[in-house]
C-alpha cells in the first residue's frame, strides 16, 4: 500500500525503516544515546511458515516491513513484514520480545490504549488481536470485513475499534463485542486509505481516501462534519493532470491542533488546523519538496519530521515561523539523526523511483453500453451498404435507420 520506507515517533524515540531493516535512535541532542538496528531477514522463521494447507511450499515473502507503530507510552514497538510475521519489541531498553506468525499479510496495526493488546488488520479483511503482556500467546480473531482492510484505529478509551476498507467504508465496532457495530461513516467514493482518532478530541475522526478528500467525522453517530477536496487546494507546482492520489499518512500536532497530510505520489504535505469548536478543518498551507517524501511524523517538542528520498539530506525538520511552516536550519538533533540514516542508507536501496502506493486499489470502470451501441451502429452501416436480397432476388432498398429482419423459413 504505502511506501515501504517509514518514520515513527513517540516522545523522543524515533524509528526509520526501509526494506527489511529499521534503526531506532533518540531525537535528543545528547551524544550518549544508543543506536538500535534490526533486520527482519535474521528473524526466526518457523517451519510451518514454509508450507500451505495442502503441504506444498508457499511464498516465503521478502521480509520487507509492511507496517509499524509505537504504543501510546512508547514502551513497545511492533512491526509486521512480508513474511507474515509480527515482531514485538520493548524500547526501554530495546529488545525483541517475540516473533509470531499472522494468517495473512498485514496492512496496518495499532496498540490498544491500555497497551494490553495489539490489533492487526490484514488483506483478507480480518482484524486479529495479539496479547502484549504474554508475548508468546497466539492471536484471536476479533472482526472481519468483506474487503481488504487498509487501516485500523482504537478510541482513546478503548471502547471502539475503527476499521477502514477498500469498499469506501469506515466501521465503528464495540471493542468488547466486535460483532456489535456502533455505526458506519459513509461518504467516501473510493477506498479509505487512512483513519486517525484525534487524541485531544476523542469523539472526532479524520479520514482520507482515494477520492482526494480529507474528512472530519463524529464517528459514534457516523456524522460527517467537514470535507476538504484536496484537488482544489493544490497549487500549480508541476502539472499533475488527472493523476489521482490518496493520503498515505495523517499526522497530528496537539500544540496547535495542527493536521499534516502526506499524499502517496506527490512531494507535497498539506497543513490544516482543526477547529474543534466549529467542527471544521481550516486549510493553512502547502509544503513542497524537491524529492519524494516517504513519511512524516510530529514530535511535540520540535515539530514536523519529514523523511525524503535524498541521501544528502534524508530528514527535514519543519516548524511554524511567523504563522507559516518552514524547514529550520540544521541543528544538533537533526544532524545526529540524519547521520545515522546516511550511515544505514543501504536499507533504502532499490526503492528509488518505485511506486508502491495505492494505484492498484481504485475502482475500474467499464462502459459496455457505449461499446455495444458503437458495434450496433457499425452493423447497421454494413447492412445499409450491402442490403440483403429481396423476395425476387433483387437487393432491397433500406430507409435510413431501418434494419432488416428475416422471417424464419
Amino acid at each position: 500500500m504505502a511506501s515501504s520506507a517509514g518514520l515513527a515517533l513517540c516522545g523522543q524515540a524515533l524509528v526509520v525503516r526501509g526494506g527489511s531493516r529499521f534503526l531506532a535512535t533518540s531525537t535528543a541532542s545528547s551524544d550518549d544515546d544508543v543506536l538500535f538496528t534490526y533486520d527482519c531477514s535474521t528473524a526466526e522463521k518457523k517451519p510451518q511458515e514454509n508450507k500451505g494447507e495442502d503441504g506444498q511450499p508457499v511464498d516465503k515473502g521478502s521480509d520487507t516491513i509492511l507496517a509499524s507503530t509505537f504504543s501510546k507510552s512508547g514502551s513497545y514497538f511492533a512491526l509486521t513484514d512480508d513474511s507474515k510475521r509480527l515482531i514485538l519489541f520493548r524500547t526501554k531498553p530495546w529488545q525483541c520480545l517475540s516473533v509470531r506468525t499472522v494468517v495473512r499479510r498485514c496492512t496496518a496495526l495499532t496498540f490498544t490504549a491500555s497497551e494490553e493488546k495489539l490489533l492487526v488488520a490484514d488483506k483478507s479483511g480480518d482484524v486479529y488481536s495479539f496479547p502484549v503482556l504474554e508475548p508468546q500467546r497466539c492471536s484471536q480473531l476479533e472482526l472481519g470485513h468483506l474487503s481488504m482492510l487498509l487501516d485500523v484505529a482504537v478510541s482513546p478509551d478503548d471502547r471502539y475499534v475503527l476499521t477502514a476498507d477498500r469498499d469506501e467504508k469506515i466501521r465503528v465496532s464495540w471493542a468488547a463485542a466486535p460483532h456489535s457495530i456502533e455505526s458506519f461513516c459513509l461518504g467516501h467514493t473510493e477506498f479509505v486509505s487512512r483513519i486517525f482518532v484525534v487524541p485531544d478530541h476523542p469523539e472526532l475522526l479524520l479520514s482520507s481516501s482515494g477520492d482526494c478528500t480529507l474528512r472530519l467525522w463524529e464517528y459514534r453517530g457516523g456524522r460527517e462534519l467537514h470535507c476538504c477536496h484536496l484537488t482544489s487546494l493544490r497549487e500549480p507546482v508541476e502539472p499533475c493532470g488527472d493523476k489521482r492520489f490518496a493520503a498515505s499518512r495523517i499526522a497530528y500536532w496537539s500544540q496547535e491542533s495542527c493536521v499534516a497530510l502526506l499524499c502517496d505520489c506527490i512531494p507535497v504535505v498539506y497543513i490544516f488546523q482543526l477547529d474543534a469548536s466549529r467542527q471544521q478543518l481550516v486549510y493553512k498551507q502547502q509544503l513542497d519538496f524537491q524529492h519524494r517524501v516517504w513519511d512524516i511524523a510530529f514530535e511535540e517538542s520540535q515539530g514536523l519530521w519529514v523523511l525524503q528520498d535524498y541521501r544528502e539530506a534524508p530528514l527535514v525538520l519543519c516548524r511554524p515561523v511567523g504563522g507559516q511552516w518552514q524547514a529550520v536550519p540544521e541543528n544538533a538533533s537533526l544532524k545526529k539523526v540524519s547521520a545515522h540514516v546516511q550511515e544505514n542508507w543501504a536499507m533504502f536501496e532499490g526503492m528509488a523511483g518505485v511506486d508502491v502506493g495505492f494505484s492498484g486499489l481504485y475502482k475500474a470502470t467499464f462502459d459496455n453500453v457505449t461499446a455495444y451501441l458503437r458495434k450496433k451502429e457499425e452493423r447497421l452501416q454494413k447492412r445499409r451498404q450491402n442490403p440483403p436480397p429481396g423476395p425476387n432476388g433483387q437487393a432491397k432498398k433500406m430507409k435510413p435507420g431501418e434494419a432488416s429482419v428475416r422471417c424464419p423459413s
